[in-house]
C-alpha cells in the first residue's frame, strides 16, 4: 500500500456493481464483485480502475472487501486492503429475493483503504 502511497483512512467514491451503475435497490450476492473508482484514489489508481472483492450477505449488513485494484496502466492487478461503507460505517440492507442477496438501497458507496479485515 506505501507503493500506491493509499495509508489507512484514505476513501474514494466507488459504483458498487459495474452492471448496475446509477440504479438504486441493486441486488448484490455473495461472492466476486468488480466495482470502479468514481474519483481519483493515489497517483495511480484513477477513475477507469477497477476494484475486485468479495461480498458476504448473511449478516445485519452488507460486507465488502477488497484485494486487488486493476488500473488501466500498465494493466496489471496490484493488491489492496479496502472496504465498502455508507453511513455509520455500513451497508444497510434488505433481505434479498434470494438466499446469499441482499438489497441496497444505494449503488454507490466509499471505498476505504484498511491496514487490515477485521
Amino acid at each position: 500500500m506505501d507503493t500506491l502511497r493509499l495509508h489507512p483512512g484514505k476513501a474514494a467514491w466507488i459504483d458498487i456493481d459495474l452492471n448496475k451503475q446509477g440504479q438504486h435497490n441493486i441486488t448484490v450476492n455473495d461472492g466476486s464483485i468488480e466495482s470502479a473508482l468514481q474519483e481519483p484514489m493515489g497517483p495511480i489508481l484513477d477513475t477507469s480502475t477497477r476494484l475486485y472483492g468479495k461480498v458476504w450477505t448473511s449478516g445485519p449488513e452488507v460486507v465488502i472487501r477488497y484485494y486487488a485494484a486493476r488500473p488501466p496502466d500498465p494493466g496489471k492487478a496490484v493488491p489492496i486492503c479496502a472496504v465498502a461503507r455508507l453511513g455509520d460505517g455500513q451497508l444497510k440492507k434488505t433481505p434479498g429475493p434470494a438466499p446469499g442477496s441482499a438489497i441496497l438501497e444505494f449503488s454507490v458507496a466509499r471505498l476505504f483503504i484498511v491496514d487490515e479485515f477485521r
